[in-house]
């Protein structure tokens, strides 16, 4: 979509699946995907970043990987919402209960520091989603919340199959029919690796990502004074 004041659009920036576990593919650092993603997010202005689940490899990560990591966060300059994922749910195990991560003031976990939604009224923006709490099979974007802001955001970490597809994967699946119930305007996916459009595109723009080391950018969510909001990949810079 074209045209539209920037200075007035709410800038978002959208990613998943980074995958922190210190291993030297994340950097000398061990946290090259979330330095990117927050760098790229400086670069478009962006006032919030979206982390759509699997923001951690797992659960058992380093005290000093949680710290690389909270630094960061607590850096971004910008407020970060963040839907734990399949490979780092809220268990009491968690990452996110150590360490500090669901203390920074500008970073809202749901399922942790916030049940199921985060609202921001300054931008008159909610964001909701279901995370995973375990290991276990759910239904991503179940009993969908109801709009109380302008601007509707829903997070989902999950499988998407198109309607009449026998799932390739049994768990965590996203159906168009659910897509289309959120209601969302964006619904930010995670779960795979490569960037996509999914769903029929008929109310409702829902994207996947793809994770920072294999799609090679982000999705740059732009919500516009007018009432549309536009969509594109912004490349990101690896460490």
């Amino acid at each position: 979509m074209g045209g539209g004041d920037l200075a007035a659009d709410i800038v978002l920036v959208h990613s998943s699946d980074l995958h922190i576990d210190g291993s030297p593919d994340q950097g000398p650092q061990g946290t090259a995907g979330l330095r990117a993603v927050l760098r790229a997010a400086e670069k478009v202005q962006a006032q919030y970043v979206l982390l759509a689940g699997d923001s951690f490899d797992n659960n058992r990560q380093s005290d000093a990987i949680v710290a690389q990591s909270r630094a960061l966060l607590r850096d971004a300059g910008r407020r970060v919402v963040v839907l734990p994922g399949n490979h780092d749910p809220v268990t009491p195990d968690s990452v996110w209960r150590r360490g500090g991560l669901d203390c920074l003031p500008n970073v809202h976990i749901i399922g942790l520091t916030h049940a199921l939604a985060v609202l921001f009224p300054d931008h008159d923006l909610d964001v909701w989603g279901h995370a995973h709490v375990d290991y276990n099979d759910m239904a991503p974007l179940r009993a969908p919340r109801p709009r109380s802001a302008r601007w509707h955001l829903a997070m989902a970490h999950g499988h998407y199959e198109d309607d009449g597809v026998p799932p390739l994967r049994p768990s965590w699946l996203i159906s168009n029919a659910e897509i289309e119930a959120t209601g969302a305007d964006y619904l930010a996916l995670g779960h795979w690796n490569r960037a996509a459009r999914v769903g029929t595109g008929v109310t409702v723009p829902a994207y996947y990502s793809g994770s920072p080391d294999l799609a090679k950018t982000v999705n740059v969510v732009r919500l516009r004074e007018d009432g549309t909001v536009a969509v594109t990949r912004e490349a990101i810079q690896w460490d």
